[in-house]
């Protein structure tokens, strides 16, 4: 296997985690030999295809137990929920990649970095996690994520706006506050993985704006009317809610614009 296609397709439709992770890191091996070839000659899989391993149990989110983060089981299920976002994020960076088809080169090269960084995340955690007694999968987790993802399947905008540009985004503005918390249970482990991944985040967000933006050329659209026109379509007419973080989204190519109708009350 040497397509970057046939990789994307492997990951979405095998629900094996190792094989997965194993399969995101020769892929992303084999672009750095330059031996990865990028030909889209093979067929586009329904999203209603992709498969997901038996646990863990996903539910709604008002399904989802309450934790307080000072308690043992707490801090497992907050490890358990960041381990879940990641590993949902591997799906999403691959199903962009594989369901959109003729772009630049670059698009899928982003996106699969994209997915190995979201795969090393996700491995740091699942380690993590099973220092503290647990492994992914023992506790439910919520499957909202992935609906977005189903939302989006077929309009690259949309997705581009709702899982990087919203969605991932959200990571930048609440990431900061949940390194803060993990600090004064001492655990500076949890820390340096956090500020890892915040680290990443923002380069992945950054992708999202510069394919947002690129897309709205091709298709000779304005890009911050766009943006607010998809968010309003895609959650009811209801904008996401702050606080946003502001320097970092503006690093990631928000403008100052989208931020201050993001900020607006």
């Amino acid at each position: 296997m040497n397509n970057v296609f046939d990789f994307a397709e492997a990951c979405l439709h095998r629900a094996d985690i190792e094989e997965k992770l194993q399969l995101t890191a020769k892929a992303w091996q084999l672009y750095q030999q330059g031996e990865l070839k990028f030909d889209s000659l093979s067929a586009v899989q329904e999203i209603e295809q992709v498969c997901f391993p038996d646990k863990p149990e996903l539910l709604a989110p008002r399904y989802m137990a309450r934790r307080k983060l000072g308690t043992p089981e707490g801090v497992q299920a907050f490890y358990h929920a960041l381990a879940h976002i990641e590993f949902i994020a591997i799906y999403l960076a691959w199903d962009i990649l594989y369901r959109f088809r003729g772009l630049p080169e670059k698009f899928y090269q982003d996106w699969l970095r994209v997915a190995y960084e979201e795969a090393l995340h996700f491995e740091l955690i699942r380690s993590h996690l099973r220092k503290l007694g647990i492994d992914y999968g023992d506790l439910p987790a919520h499957q909202g994520l992935w609906e977005h993802a189903q939302d989006t399947a077929h309009d690259l905008l949309a997705r581009l706006t709702i899982i990087p540009r919203c969605m991932e985004a959200r990571g930048l503005d609440v990431t900061p506050g949940m390194i803060d918390k993990i600090r004064t249970l001492k655990d500076e482990a949890g820390v340096k993985i956090l500020q890892r991944i915040l680290q990443d985040e923002q380069q992945h967000v950054l992708f999202g704006s510069e394919w947002f933006n690129q897309q709205c050329r091709e298709q000779q659209l304005e890009p911050e009317a766009t943006f607010k026109a998809m968010l309003l379509k895609y959650f009811n007419n209801n904008k996401p809610k702050g606080p946003f973080n502001n320097e970092m989204r503006l690093n990631a190519g928000f403008t100052a614009n989208e931020l201050a109708w993001l900020n607006e009350q």
